[in-house]
């Protein structure tokens, strides 16, 4: 299973952009987003890349259905908590200072 995962961006560097996923900072490609993002914005994130702005109105509602989600990251039957939660953490991620 594949699913895009919420991040709010905290640096545009060109391309390159800064995403906080729940104190999770990763380095996120923006080559492929629907419309250009700033520091501030929340994005949704597919294997690196930013495939979407999440618009201001939808950010509240989409992150609190990741909450709901990854409350459930404990139990190892939920594979669709496990793959947020892989997703987050994937290999390179830095975490927030």
């Amino acid at each position: 299973m594949c699913l895009g995962v919420p991040g709010r961006v905290v640096e545009v560097n060109g391309l390159l952009a800064i995403v906080d996923f729940w104190g999770v900072r990763k380095e996120i490609r923006l080559e492929v987003v629907d419309e250009p993002v700033q520091p501030g914005d929340y994005i949704l994130n597919h294997v690196g890349y930013a495939i979407r702005r999440i618009p201001t109105g939808e950010v509240d509602a989409t992150l609190a259905l990741y909450e709901e989600l990854l409350a459930h990251s404990e139990r190892e039957d939920d594979l669709m908590a496990a793959d947020i939660t892989s997703e987050i953490q994937g290999a390179g991620d830095e975490r927030k200072p």
